[in-house]
């Protein structure tokens, strides 16, 4: 009968004794927490890293629109305004060649100057359109000044190179200075309309540069 008696004891102890047990293991396991657990939105939030810098080139930002779904109002409005920023010269929206303080002033310089080279375009439409014409007198004739308009721009953008990278370096004298870059990007600026280049010129014809 005692052997009995202390079985049902013993039984009768041990949820008693279990339920002490989780009490204690259910206050650690709060207090070691403290908090609720946080939402998938605000974890998201949360683990969302520093805001991206601007896009580089176009291409880069219509990927951004894309992943994130955007209308094609907001599309065209963020177009139009970097757009616009690009126009006006804003260096986070230019491209990594046309920024920096050196190749603004390039640009200027260029930009103060009136180039035959600026006639490139005209004439090689120039150029088409005579070559379609039936008479080769006018052909033969399209061709010798073309040749002479190509040799007179060559000569006017060896100078105007080496103008610009004169100034240039006097300007910034710190600055790591390479003559055939320098030369070759006022080439090209020079070598487009005044109308079309990006960005929008600064100085007007005839303007001082300092």
């Amino acid at each position: 009968m005692r052997f009995l008696r202390r079985n049902s004891d013993t039984t009768a102890e041990a949820p008693e004794s279990g339920a002490e047990l989780a009490e204690p293991l259910e206050k650690a396991r709060s207090a070691g927490k403290g908090r609720p657990t946080p939402k998938r939105r605000e974890a998201q939030g949360r683990r969302s890293g520093p805001v991206p810098p601007p896009p580089r080139t176009q291409r880069e930002a219509f990927k951004r629109m894309r992943g994130n779904k955007v209308s094609k109002e907001e599309r065209r409005a963020a177009a139009a305004e970097r757009r616009q920023r690009m126009m006006a010269g804003d260096d986070k929206y230019l491209l990594p060649r046309d920024r920096g303080p050196v190749k603004a002033y390039i640009r200027d310089l260029v930009d103060s100057r009136r180039n035959l080279m600026g006639l490139f375009m005209p004439l090689a439409i120039l150029v088409f359109v005579a070559l379609l014409t039936p008479s080769l007198a006018v052909q033969r004739y399209a061709t010798l000044a073309t040749t002479f308009m190509l040799i007179a721009m060559v000569i006017e953008g060896l100078v105007l190179g080496r103008i610009v990278t004169r100034r240039v370096r006097a300007k910034f004298p710190n600055e790591p200075i390479k003559g055939i870059s320098i030369g070759w990007y006022s080439f090209i600026r020079a070598s487009q309309l005044r109308r079309l280049r990006v960005p929008k010129p600064r100085v007007k014809p005839g303007e001082a540069v300092k």
